[in-house]
């Protein structure tokens, strides 16, 4: 196993600064998951006793996603995938609205169901993108600075606590910005609390599978990048 700084790629797999197929399949899957996990978000299900988003289904794995990218390829690659997924939120937001607005003929009646599902409040758009942004970012950072402090064992320490501290904040933020003020405070904070147990939950469950990825990727790549001297500036300097 090659033990990689920063941007020092030797790996044979690699051209340059080039990277792998792996990589790119990995990132397709979290920007997926992403995507998905907010078109579907419009739903509510019932989950034993509470009402929670559709997408709370979906949305984690982009955080079991976001854990390989940072434990194989470090944050600097990480950053770049966080900063797609945010880019193409907004072009799939742009879409939609375009979409609705087009004029449709008389004989279709589905205009107001297919609003219903795809048409989005600015005030829910941006408490999903600056939620997401803070999320991702934080759990990326925190994972990389703890495999550096444990020298890269305990994987299951830092995918979980970086999780946690991650979604914490995505859950908190999302919920405060899109129904704070709209509804009483108490549940505001029942709806933080129960959407964060459930997304860590979800994470200590596919720990195993995280496991798994993990060591397939690092020993098909040979790749290990440790973010040592990483200044972690989410802009793309340092």
């Amino acid at each position: 196993m090659v033990l990689l700084k920063e941007e020092k790629i030797t790996s044979p797999v690699y051209l340059g600064k080039n990277l792998s197929s792996t990589f790119f399949i990995i990132g397709a899957l979290f920007l997926t998951c992403l995507l998905l996990s907010n078109i579907i978000a419009s739903k509510l299900v019932t989950f034993m006793y509470w009402v929670i988003p559709a997408g709370t289904i979906i949305f984690p794995i982009t955080y079991i996603f976001g854990d390989v990218l940072t434990e194989v390829y470090g944050f600097k690659r990480a950053r770049l995938v966080i900063w797609t997924g945010l880019v193409m939120n907004i072009f799939m937001v742009l879409v939609f609205y375009l979409v609705v607005i087009l004029p449709f003929p008389p004989f279709w009646t589905n205009q107001e169901a297919y609003k219903l599902i795809l048409w989005s409040t600015p005030r829910l758009v941006g408490a999903s993108l600056v939620a997401y942004l803070f999320g991702e970012f934080i759990n990326s950072v925190i994972l990389s600075r703890i495999k550096i402090a444990t020298k890269g064992r305990w994987l299951w320490i830092r995918t979980i606590s970086s999780t946690i501290v991650g979604e914490g904040f995505d859950s908190t933020i999302f919920i405060v910005l899109a129904f704070g003020w709209a509804m009483p405070w108490p549940v505001v904070w029942s709806m933080v609390l129960v959407q964060w147990i459930i997304k860590s939950l979800y994470e200590i469950a596919a720990t195993p599978l995280t496991y798994l990825i993990v060591h397939q990727i690092k020993k098909k790549e040979n790749v290990d990048v440790y973010d040592v001297g990483v200044k972690y500036n989410p802009f793309g300097r340092g």
